[in-house]
């Protein structure tokens, strides 16, 4: 271990008058951590993980590596999973619509907001060569635009590969805004980033344009299956999903119109070394169940803004690694996406029906809350 990676922690127990001798315990590479993933660095948070699966995604099994503090979320996602290989599994379907980053310029009146506009979209192919020059691994998909008075805010939208890409996004829309500023007088950059990306926050833009990976997840489940696995009915939990994760959603002012995606997206992604803060993106989303003319229940959901990678950030921790080694992603970015899609709609399918059943409370009672 470096001397000032103990040295800095030996600081702060002085003069808090602590032990963080649990921090100062881990097994990743210090190297690695250090000028990639954390700045400043005394050691790591260790966050139980347990696993769930087999899952049964496109023919194709997969473990899933869940890591968490809530008791009953692991137990639950694993009871959906055996749903999937008793029931031909779930079929996924992933489309990259793209990383983003969405800088904002300021004009002298709308005219001018208007031409620049112009510019830009004339300007398209000069503009992606100079993106694309950044990393060979990165190709500008499109630049949309808006304008509000005087300011004129881009969104560029790229192909990062198998990388979540946030950080290539960055440095292409960097170099671009630079290019811009040379060729076009007339327009001044305020920000790199305008909130126009929208990069960690919930955004109807993102959920009805898309960003990262869209991911659609569906399951048909026999009536059988249902009363066997869940203890329930296909009615029952189309009765759950249309009251609490459509009609509750509208009632609160939700942008999350599902149980808990974002349960699932944590659990995996703290796993899998994934930006944390993207889970709020994740929580986006949308379930839907029907009954069937057999009396079998459809299953779905849709997430609108995936942003993952298997590449790049903290993917290349040690532990990290492991973890999906244990998922057995092996065709890049878009698969992981869709057995993260399917791990969500197992996540969903189990908790719409523990509470069609009448279970929950005794779930986490028996789960969540064991004796210390």
């Amino acid at each position: 271990m470096k001397d000032h990676i103990f040295a800095r922690r030996k600081q702060l127990e002085k003069e808090l008058k602590i032990s963080l001798d649990n921090i100062g315990y881990f097994s990743q590479d210090s190297e690695k951590i250090e000028g990639h993933s954390c700045e400043n660095f005394i050691g790591c948070a260790q966050i139980p993980m347990g696993v769930a699966g087999p899952i049964l995604v496109n023919g194709k099994k997969h473990y899933l590596p869940c890591a968490t503090t809530e008791g009953a979320l692991v137990a639950s996602v694993n009871r959906g999973c055996k749903a999937s290989r008793e029931s031909g599994g779930i079929r996924v379907i992933c489309e990259n619509v793209g990383i983003t980053r969405g800088p904002v310029f300021k004009t002298r009146n709308l005219a001018e907001s208007f031409q620049f506009v112009e510019w830009i979209h004339n300007n398209t192919v000069a503009i992606r060569k100079v993106c694309e020059s950044t990393s060979s691994h990165l190709k500008l998909i499109k630049i949309n635009s808006q304008i509000v008075g005087k300011n004129v805010f881009l969104r560029f939208s790229f192909d990062t590969g198998d990388a979540m890409g946030m950080n290539m996004a960055t440095i292409a829309a960097d170099d671009a805004c630079a290019y811009i500023l040379e060729k076009y007088n007339g327009a001044r950059l305020i920000s790199l980033s305008g909130n126009y990306c929208i990069d960690k926050k919930p955004s109807w833009l993102n959920f009805i344009n898309g960003r990262g990976k869209k991911v659609w997840a569906e399951i048909i489940i026999s009536e059988k299956k249902v009363e066997e696995i869940f203890h329930t009915s296909p009615k029952k939990i189309v009765e759950v999903v249309s009251q609490k994760n459509l009609l509750g959603s509208v009632m609160a002012g939700s942008m999350g119109f599902n149980a808990h995606f974002a349960n699932v997206v944590a659990a995996i992604f703290l796993a899998t070394g994934q930006d944390s803060a993207h889970v709020v993106e994740g929580s986006l989303g949308i379930t839907t169940a029907e009954i069937e003319k057999n009396g079998d229940l459809y299953f779905s959901c849709y997430l609108p803004d995936l942003i993952c990678g298997t590449v790049g950030g903290g993917t290349g921790l040690k532990t990290q690694k492991e973890a999906f080694q244990i998922m057995k992603v092996e065709d890049g970015a878009i698969e992981f996406a869709e057995v993260i899609g399917a791990a969500v709609l197992a996540g969903e399918l189990s908790l719409a029906a523990s509470l069609a059943e009448g279970s929950l409370a005794k779930a986490h009672e028996e789960l969540g809350r064991g004796k210390d």
